[in-house]
């Protein structure tokens, strides 16, 4: 019996054991957060430090790249967390007492967030130790990074530097620059062709304006040559083939015949090989030899016709395009003093498809209005409309405009009306653009009539074109149909 009893209390006493050192060693959850946060601070100021150089080696632009969607979902894990513990401890304060039905509600929505928040933690552990190795790795790059010379950049605070500079495309441009720089030994009769593909609004337009603004670019080629290629027409390609011939007689009659041309080629429509084949022919025949081309398109099939390896632009990450709509939203404000609007945000930024444009002209309306309940309203409105496009066209409206297709839009103020976008198109900085906003309507109390033009977005940044929309009001049938009643015999029949 003794044997028994000792037996037993030993078991006991390794368990008691067991249990408080594993209560002792289990991170807590701020102690996780803190380590993250100081984590993101020593990627950040790698990331600043390698964007501020002239960085020529491939490898390490795509070590930064990696680095930047790390950093960029370490920020988003401790929003994440950060916000839904905020909820949580909100929904523990409400005094649970008042009504039976609110106790219930409470205490299952307190058991829903303790269930996610373990869950939430490992998450927190997993980004922290991810992060932490991809900073171990990227030492040698550090000390390398001293090694290559400094840019000369504006100081911005942050808001505005995302507000007026491109984002996240800063390593894709110098992976551009590098490519039209390089200059090889024993050229062959082949031009350098880089191709860029991705879908429409991705950035492909805004990315080449960035690299051929680039000071280097400019000094290395005498002159860019732009062309926009939309149906590959025969007059489109007989236009590309004089603009060449006419570029090549001017070179020609210049004492200095070694000056190299960057020719960007801007393809809208599906790609027709036996037109490429003479835009080509004609470039080889009349474009200096050191010359570069850079070719556009929504096609990767223009990718087989590269002589280096294609840049493919991607949506931003949601994690990214969070970072992004924080910043320009919030701007100056520090968004951990407004936990709930911070909270909103994220709600309503998962909602927007990564559209920087929608980005842009949403992050513009909630900071003109900092009010917790008008976020709420924004909030409410674009799940209800989102989720009536999609039922109702099997699309989210923000894909159909980017691939320029028509879309409904619902109007906050006006629920009884919508206005269909059927077209747009870019306007230059010279070209004159319409006094009406695509936000003015909306969610403003503006009333267009039948068709009209919108500004959806005025760009601050190269090649500053204004996105301009032409729509159409449509009124709603807001009284539901009811079918005619008849009676018989006293009785109602439907």
């Amino acid at each position: 019996m003794d044997t028994i009893l000792s037996a037993v209390l030993s078991e006991l006493s390794t368990r008691s054991i067991h249990f408080f050192i594993s209560k002792i060693s289990k991170p807590v959850p701020l102690d996780v957060e803190d380590c993250l946060r100081r984590v993101l601070l020593r990627a950040q100021v790698i990331m600043d430090e390698a964007m501020g150089r002239h960085i020529t080696n491939q490898a390490m632009l795509l070590q930064l790249v990696e680095l930047r969607d790390a950093m960029h979902r370490g920020y988003y894990m401790i929003d994440t967390f950060r916000y839904q513990h905020h909820d949580e401890e909100e929904t523990k304060d409400e005094d649970v007492s008042r009504t039976p039905s609110l106790s219930i509600v409470n205490y299952v929505k307190h058991l829903r967030f303790s269930s996610r928040g373990g869950l939430a933690l490992k998450e927190l552990q997993e980004a922290h130790d991810n992060l932490s190795s991809m900073i171990l790795d990227v030492n040698e790059l550090v000390l390398f990074l001293t090694s290559y010379p400094r840019l000369y950049r504006q100081p911005y605070s942050i808001h505005l530097q995302l507000a007026n500079c491109m984002f996240g495309r800063e390593m894709e441009a110098q992976l551009v620059i590098n490519f039209l720089l390089h200059t090889d030994r024993h050229e062959g009769e082949d031009l350098g062709l880089l191709p860029i593909v991705g879908p429409g609004q991705v950035g492909k337009t805004t990315l080449v304006a960035h690299v051929c603004k680039n000071e280097r670019v400019r000094g290395h080629f005498s002159k860019i040559l732009f062309f926009s290629i939309h149906s590959f027409t025969n007059d489109e390609v007989s236009n590309f083939e004089k603009a060449c011939a006419t570029e090549h007689q001017n070179h020609m009659s210049n004492s200095n015949i070694d000056r190299r041309l960057l020719v960007v080629v801007e393809f809208i429509g599906d790609l027709n090989e036996n037109a490429w084949n003479r835009i080509y022919r004609a470039s080889k025949q009349y474009v200096p030899s050191g010359s570069k081309i850079i070719v556009t398109s929504r096609s990767d099939e223009i990718v087989k016709f590269g002589t280096t390896r294609a840049l493919t632009l991607k949506y931003l990450s949601h994690e990214s395009y969070w970072y992004f709509f924080k910043t320009i939203t919030f701007g100056s404000t520090d968004p951990k003093m407004h936990p709930r609007l911070t909270q909103l945000a994220m709600l309503i930024a998962k909602m927007l498809n990564s559209s920087l444009i929608a980005g842009n002209i949403t992050a513009c309306l909630l900071r003109d209005n900092f009010d917790v309940h008008f976020w709420g309203k924004v909030l409410t409105f674009f799940r209800g409309y989102f989720q009536r496009h999609i039922s109702r066209f099997g699309e989210h409206p923000i894909d159909l405009i980017c691939q320029n297709k028509p879309a409904h839009v619902a109007r906050m103020t006006i629920p009884s009306e919508e206005f269909m976008v059927q077209h747009q198109n870019e306007c230059s900085l010279e070209e004159e653009v319409p006094q009406i906003t695509f936000k003015d309507v909306m969610f403003g109390s503006v009333k267009p009539h039948e068709k009209f033009e919108v500004l959806t977005w005025k760009a601050r940044i190269p090649p500053y074109y204004s996105r301009v929309y032409t729509c159409e009001i449509q009124k709603l049938n807001t009284t539901a149909s009811k079918r005619k009643r008849s009676t018989k015999n006293g009785s109602t029949l439907c």
